[in-house]
């Protein structure tokens, strides 16, 4: 058994070879350049949005770590297949529920999902709501003190720790019983805006004040933020409520047998980042 991991560097994909080294499974981490990673995992030097630069390291692999939005998926998947993998766990979002395809978020996700349905490969998506690392866009704000501007504040969100989606990724890929499973993975609690940025503030030693941002002073900053109809997707899942991330699901429990990491262990770990 052997497993490449996509997206090596951000939060999701990071934290699964730290979740497969630990096992000591046999790991290749796909990068675009030398990056420090656990002992014993292979690095790959590649682009995912050119599947040509690392096929031949699919030699040997078993499953693939994937995560949904680049450039010639269905090339890498039927490498992938030439090359004798068996499985494929997709990262992919709650976004999906809404099956809404006007939606620029829904759309590459649904049609990762749908490529990877059609590859013939044994498959489970996972479907997160909002990762707790995402507070990390209050950062600047938390390190100069003062007020924290907060979108959509009446919106509660059971975010997730990422080592939760890398657990029930790693169970995917190593274990039987998981193949055609769409699995929606929560935290343990939906908490708002100015409740999560209050355990922030503990786990850091402050007491951050709270602005909640109106839905026009919001749109504005996520126009200001990304392209416009990334600005538009988010809008319409928190402000419309097209998608539902309130609600708590037994699922991380379910697959991995412990329960899902909380919020105030999200912060305690990362209390560094913020100060």
């Amino acid at each position: 058994m052997t497993i490449l991991v996509t997206g090596t560097t951000g939060n999701a994909g990071g934290a699964v070879v730290r979740a497969l080294a630990a096992k000591g499974v046999p790991t290749k981490a796909l990068v675009r350049r030398q990056v420090e990673l656990p002992a014993g995992v292979e690095q790959v030097v590649g682009d995912l949005n050119q599947p040509d630069t690392f096929v031949d390291s699919l030699d040997g692999v078993t499953g693939i770590f994937l995560l949904s939005g680049y450039d010639r998926t269905e090339e890498l998947l039927a490498n992938a297949v030439r090359a004798g993998v068996e499985r494929i766990t997709l990262l992919s979002s709650s976004s999906v529920d809404s099956a809404d395809t006007e939606n620029a978020i829904a759309r590459y996700h649904l049609a990762a999902e749908s490529a990877v349905r059609d590859s013939g490969l044994a498959w489970t998506f996972l479907r997160p709501n909002t990762f707790m690392s995402n507070t990390l866009r209050w950062l600047d704000q938390l390190r100069a003190g003062g007020v924290v501007r907060l979108q959509f504040p009446e919106v509660p969100i059971s975010t997730i720790h990422p080592a939760d989606i890398a657990d029930v990724a790693v169970a995917a890929l190593t274990e039987e019983g998981h193949a055609g499973s769409a699995y929606r993975l929560s935290g343990p609690v939906a908490l708002k805006p100015a409740e999560q940025l209050a355990i922030l503030g503990e786990a850091i030693g402050r007491s951050p004040q709270p602005y909640e941002m109106s839905r026009t002073e919001s749109h504005d900053d996520l126009l200001a933020a990304m392209p416009p109809q990334y600005a538009a997707a988010i809008e319409s899942f928190f402000g419309d409520g097209i998608v539902d991330e309130t609600t708590v699901t037994p699922t991380v429990a379910e697959v991995t047998g412990h329960p899902p990491r909380t919020l105030q262990e999200w912060a305690r770990e990362n209390a560094a980042l913020f100060r």
